[in-house]
C-alpha cells in the first residue's frame, strides 16, 4: 500500500518545471519579442532619416530634417530656427521627403540606346 500511494506522486514532480517552462515560453512570446521587433523598427526608421523628412521628437515638437549626421539630427522647426537632436529622439516620420530614382531604365537592345 506505501508502494502505490509514492508511485502517483511521481508525475506531479514534473508538472511545476512544465508549468514554470510554458510560462517563460508565454512571457517570451508575448513580450519579449513584440519589443524586440519594435525596437528594430524603430532603429531601422532612424537610420533611414534623410533631409526633406517631416518627423515628430519624442517631446512632440514637429520638425523638418535639415541635415543628418553619424549620430545626430538637424531639425529646421520654423524658418530658420535649427536644431539639433539625437537620432534615438526622433519618435516617427510623418511624410518622407520625396526620393529620386537612382536607377536607369536598361534598354532591351543595345542599339536603341546608341540610337
Amino acid at each position: 500500500m506505501l508502494y502505490a500511494a509514492q508511485s502517483g506522486g511521481g508525475a506531479g514532480g514534473l508538472t511545476p518545471i512544465i508549468m514554470i517552462a510554458l510560462l517563460f515560453g508565454v512571457m517570451y512570446f508575448m513580450m519579449i519579442r513584440p519589443q524586440q521587433k519594435r525596437r528594430r523598427e524603430a532603429e531601422a526608421m532612424q537610420k533611414a532619416l534623410a533631409p526633406g523628412d517631416e518627423v515628430v521628437t519624442i517631446g512632440g515638437l514637429y520638425g523638418t530634417v535639415t541635415g543628418v549626421d553619424d549620430d545626430t539630427v538637424l531639425l529646421e522647426v520654423a524658418p530658420g530656427v535649427q536644431t539639433r537632436y539625437a537620432r534615438p529622439a526622433i519618435a516617427r516620420v510623418v511624410k518622407q521627403a520625396e526620393r529620386a530614382e537612382t536607377t536607369e531604365p536598361v534598354a532591351e537592345d543595345a542599339d536603341a540606346v546608341k540610337e
